[in-house]
């Protein structure tokens, strides 16, 4: 269950430009609109942590429905 992780991805025009990752618990830009809201949303500090605990709430609760 370790390797399980959740992930919010945000697209624009088919390409990824912003994502949260439970491992790394913040959110990563991939271009430069993406990596200007990362550093902006990674301050909101409820709001990651609230992320953070979708993996529990969400991704190990549904791991044995399947």
């Amino acid at each position: 269950l370790k390797d399980i992780e959740f992930i919010d991805s945000y697209y624009y025009n088919k390409l990824e430009f912003i994502r949260f990752d439970s491992n790394l618990g913040k959110y990563v830009g991939y271009t430069e609109l993406g990596v200007k809201n990362a550093e902006t949303w990674n301050k909101d500090t409820s709001q990651i942590a609230a992320l953070r605990a979708q993996r529990e709430a969400y991704c190990l609760h549904n791991v044995g429905i399947d």
